[in-house]
């Protein structure tokens, strides 16, 4: 029984001592793999102090940062991975103790290799302790950061120069707002251009630099909408300083985003552009007084040459006049002297139309024309303008397409050219007037479209033109003809006749060999050409029935003309020398015809016509005007361009009696106006 009871207790003693063993074995697998783990990490140094500080393991990453084997630190002070400074300060004794009393050390700074050299560490040190709190050494965890300080260290410096560079920018007020418009930052020029300070400003909304109807109009909330909405917001416009002051600032905003795409806030820059401005001011009116001299200038240009034009054709009209009052004096004929003055008269009005349509640019009247016809009616204008010294020769085709022109202003454009011809040849000479028809193609004539064109040139053998004289020839007031010898607007007005046609005016000429100025006019569409105006015919009086007529005008010769032209007409003219006057004239009476100047002061003949229709309804009124346009109101009414013949105003007044149907106003014999 009892060697029974041994062997059992043998059996036990032995199975203990199995799993003593295996437990051992299992501790040393486990010890060595841990081993093999700290062994394997090489980013980190990873190794064991004694309760002292000397080491006492070290794996390959520590190898690798401080540059020492196993055996050659193992068993050293772990202080001399410190730099002289540290060692010195007791940083080392100091990372252990706080270790080991906080139960934790971390901490950055620099650490010394094998070699001497320098690199940043992060450290931890643990506290390694038994079951029961015995301190058994630390465990000590670094990892090389010097990449990484270096590149926080690159992006700092970075920041710091843009901030410096930012804060340096005098000229711009560089500053940045939250999403809401809070101010986050501020730089000198922003101080310098506003008058804040940065404590003064940082955390206020950036409206307050903007004037208080910008603020009402919700301009500072719609610029950062349109700047998130748009990517960018840029405007000019009066900005408020701390003073109170206005200046005039350029402010760009731009969005600032995370790189999810969040909005983070805006970056506004901002520019004075206050003296900028004034500057511009001061070019513009600088500019301005250069063009108002060079506008005086072509204005005395201008005044010389009619001037002179018109000196020249009062010296025809007084003179013929005066010999004419002589003659008639005598019993003598007087025929050829009425003949001269009313040239010169035409010739005067033909001068004041040339200058209106070059002020007020007036409204071709675009109609088919036959050019040939044309040229021979005015083949005695020609003769009589030119006179002897000019020998006019024609050349035209046996059949010639209509053009498409201003009848009227064709044969001013071409009694120009002529002038010019003739000035052009002192000692007299020949001018040619001829025609031909040309097909221009597409691209042919930069200044033509593709078509069919009739072209009238004017040829002379005169002195001609150099090449300069040629590129400035069609320019206003440019002309050779000396001071006070014409108004420089001949060829810059058939010039613009030409293009408000649809056509074009071309110049070829040669010193000494002559000038052709030639007319291009499109072919018109319609083959039948309208006939060109006849001699004015003069209309019989009495040929219809007389009508009552108040005629107004402010100056009393123009009137006494008027009212004698209507009275030889056979009808009944009463006058009044304004338009308060024509009023109060109808109250008293009705007449059948109003014929009133526009230029009148006070009341404008429109003005009286406008007043009369509200008064009277149905009775006409013509307007007589020496402008080239009339309100847009007006311009339905019958109207009659001075100045203007006797056949003109009967045509006129006939045109209108025909609009009323023949009847009239004194066939009652309560109409007639009491006597003026």
């Amino acid at each position: 029984m009892q060697i029974r009871v041994c062997h059992r207790q043998s059996r036990l003693n032995k199975g203990r001592a199995n799993g003593d063993m295996m437990i051992t074995a299992a501790l040393e697998q486990a010890d060595n793999r841990f081993e093999l783990l700290v062994q394997s990490v090489t980013d980190y140094a990873i190794y064991m102090l004694d309760p002292d500080g000397i080491v006492i393991s070290w794996n390959a990453g520590a190898r690798r940062f401080k540059g020492y084997a196993a055996n050659e630190i193992i068993g050293q002070h772990f202080s001399r991975f410190y730099t002289p400074e540290d060692q010195a300060t007791g940083i080392p004794a100091l990372a252990l103790y706080t270790a080991e009393h906080d139960g934790r050390f971390e901490a950055e700074g620099w650490r010394v290799r094998k070699d001497g050299s320098q690199f940043w560490a992060n450290v931890v040190i643990d506290p390694i302790r038994t079951p029961d709190g015995q301190l058994l050494g630390f465990a000590k965890v670094t990892r090389d950061l010097t990449e990484r300080r270096a590149a926080q260290e690159a992006l700092r410096e970075s920041e710091e120069r843009f901030r410096m560079l930012v804060q340096s920018v005098t000229d711009y007020a560089i500053y940045m707002i939250d999403p809401v418009g809070t101010v986050t930052s501020w730089n000198a020029g922003a101080e310098r251009a506003k008058g804040y300070c940065a404590q003064e400003i940082i955390g206020q909304n950036f409206a307050l630099f903007y004037s208080e109807e910008d603020r009402l109009a919700g301009l500072p909330s719609r610029a950062l909408h349109m700047a998130q909405r748009e990517g960018r917001f840029e405007s000019e416009g009066w900005r408020i300083r701390k003073d109170g002051s206005r200046f005039w600032a350029n402010a760009v905003i731009d969005p600032i985003r995370a790189p999810d795409g969040r909005l983070m806030g805006f970056a506004k820059i901002t520019r004075d552009l206050t003296e900028r401005r004034e500057a511009q001011r001061a070019l513009d009116e600088a500019r301005d007084a250069i063009f108002q001299t060079q506008k005086m200038d072509a204005i005395g240009k201008l005044t010389g040459g009619v001037a002179h034009d018109f000196n020249n054709l009062l010296a025809v009209i007084v003179g013929s006049l005066d010999l004419a009052r002589r003659r008639l004096a005598n019993g003598g004929d007087i025929a050829r002297y009425l003949d001269n003055a009313m040239t010169a008269a035409d010739r005067g009005a033909t001068l004041t139309q040339r200058m209106l349509a070059f002020a007020r640019k007036q409204e071709l009247k675009l109609q088919s024309v036959d050019c040939v016809a044309l040229v021979q009616g005015m083949a005695e204008l020609l003769r009589t303008t030119l006179g002897a010294s000019a020998l006019i020769e024609t050349r035209f085709p046996l059949a010639l397409q209509t053009a498409y022109a201003d009848p009227a202003q064709l044969e001013l454009a071409l009694l120009n050219l002529a002038v010019n011809a003739r000035d052009a040849m002192p000692e007299g000479g020949r001018i040619v007037i001829d025609a031909a028809e040309i097909a221009v193609s597409a691209g042919e004539r930069p200044d033509l479209a593709e078509g069919r064109y009739v072209r009238l040139c004017v040829t002379d053998n005169g002195e001609g033109m150099d090449a300069a004289t040629i590129e400035r020839a069609r320019e206003p007031f440019f002309t050779t003809k000396g001071v006070g010898k014409g108004t420089g607007l001949g060829l810059s007005m058939v010039h613009g006749f030409a293009q408000q046609c649809g056509g074009s005016l071309t110049i070829a000429s040669q010193p000494g060999l002559g000038t052709t100025v030639a007319l291009w006019l499109p072919v018109a569409q319609d083959d039948s050409a309208s006939p060109f105006p006849a001699e004015d015919a003069q209309p019989l009086a009495g040929q219809d029935a007389p009508l009552v007529i108040l005629a107004v005008d402010d100056d009393n010769l123009v009137l006494t003309n008027t009212a004698g032209m209507l009275e030889e007409l056979g009808h009944t003219v009463f006058q009044a020398s304004s338009a308060p006057d024509a009023l109060r004239l109808l109250e008293q009476g009705m007449v059948d015809l109003v014929v009133t100047d526009h230029a009148m002061p006070g009341m404008t003949g429109a003005q009286l016509a406008d007043a009369i229709e509200q008064l009277h309804p149905d009775l006409p009124v013509i307007i007589i005007t020496g402008f080239a346009e009339l309100p847009p109101h007006a311009s339905r009414r019958p109207r009659l361009d001075k100045p203007f013949r006797q056949a003109e105003l009967a045509r006129t007044v006939a045109a209108v009696r025909h609009g009323m149907g023949g009847g009239t106003y004194s066939d009652r014999p309560d109409s007639i106006l009491p006597p003026c």
